[in-house]
């Protein structure tokens, strides 16, 4: 067991293909009741890699295994994916790893931020976004960060790719400052970032040399990621509060490490897990849930932001869950941030439902 719903089984003779099927069959048969007693079906994805090279460590076996794990997942799910077959690392020689992925598209400067708005439901105000990183592989296609983050992690390079979103998520600020039109960033930091002292001068000095106001950056931790120095966060979290920056609990519910997170790390925002999300005009535990952490961020004196916001039937329920905020397909999907401010248009700040950003 790797972690609370990923397992990593070693075959050291046979089909491994037929294998992964036979874990996924058993898997498909299990149904487990809800709360509320409603059965749910459940599934797997499974990533396969194997020992092909004889300068293979067993870090590099599971870290293959991860990446074509993420591609089964970004595929459907249900699925096994093989590494040799895993989507978009074959388009290149296949002895590059994603490591070398990683480091050339930091060189080349092939990261790029795309934008999803976040809806005010007290104003239908659209001018908050969640930053999302992509980055352009050299056939100029985005591959998704689910594709390579996890070898970012296992090889130490996050804290690499987050300085680059810092660095470019504060001068996109500046630029919008500039051109007069005042907007919030949501920037994701990885767990292990959290408490990291170079970055914390990086985020202070750019935010000087743009002259940006650190109350236009939300800096977002998801509750799943682990932090790896709870101390060292909260001191790391501490110090850009008292700069101005806001922070947000992403993901939250996701993971038993929701409610340890929501003691020991100062937060203004609680992002509602989209599990409970999309299907909560259905299902009574889902809403229950989303009811249960509004009343503990308002007991707290912070805002809640539902994800995952898919038809306007969701939209209008955990408005009235009340929920402060609603970010998903329904609003926009991720498109990059110019797209959203050419669309932008006045919103009737009394209409109870405000829908003005559709993909």
């Amino acid at each position: 067991r790797l972690g609370g719903d990923e397992i990593a089984l070693l075959i050291p003779d046979g089909d491994i293909e037929a294998a992964a099927e036979q874990v996924l069959e058993a898997v498909r048969a299990q149904r487990l009741a809800s709360p509320s007693g409603r059965l749910r079906s459940v599934s797997a994805s499974l990533g396969i890699a194997a020992f092909d090279e004889e300068d293979m460590s067993a870090d590099d076996v599971l870290a293959n295994a991860d990446l074509a794990m993420y591609e089964a997942k970004d595929g459907g799910r249900d699925r096994a994916v093989a590494y040799r077959s895993a989507g978009r690392a074959g388009r290149h020689d296949g002895r590059v790893s994603w490591p070398d992925v990683i480091r050339d598209g930091l060189d080349e400067d092939r990261f790029v931020l795309q934008a999803q708005p976040i809806m005010n439901l007290a104003s239908g105000d659209t001018s908050q976004f969640e930053l999302l990183l992509r980055l352009r592989d050299p056939f100029g296609e985005l591959i998704s960060p689910a594709a390579f983050l996890p070898a970012a992690e296992r090889y130490d390079l996050i804290g690499a790719i987050d300085r680059w979103v810092v660095s470019r998520s504060i001068a996109m600020l500046a630029e919008e400052n500039r051109r007069g039109r005042r907007l919030t960033f949501e920037v994701n930091i990885s767990g292990r970032s959290a408490g990291d002292a170079d970055l914390l001068a990086l985020i202070e000095g750019e935010l000087r040399t743009h002259e940006v106001d650190p109350a236009q950056i939300i800096f977002e931790i998801t509750e799943t990621t682990a932090v790896a120095n709870i101390p060292r966060a909260q001191e790391f979290a501490h110090r850009l509060a008292a700069l101005g920056c806001r922070f947000a609990l992403d993901d939250f519910g996701a993971a038993f490490a929701s409610f340890y997170y929501l003691k020991h790390l100062p937060f203004d925002y609680l992002k509602i897990d989209g599990e409970f999300v999309r299907g909560c005009v259905t299902d009574r535990t889902d809403q229950l849930v989303i009811r249960a952490v509004v009343d503990i961020a308002r007991g707290l004196g912070k805002r809640t932001v539902a994800e995952m916001v898919g038809d306007e039937e969701t939209l209008n329920l955990v408005r009235d869950l009340g929920v402060d905020y609603v970010q998903g397909f329904h609003l926009g999907r991720p498109a990059p941030l110019a797209r959203w401010l050419v669309e932008r248009k006045p919103v009737d700040r009394r209409a109870r439902t405000v829908n003005t950003l559709h993909a």
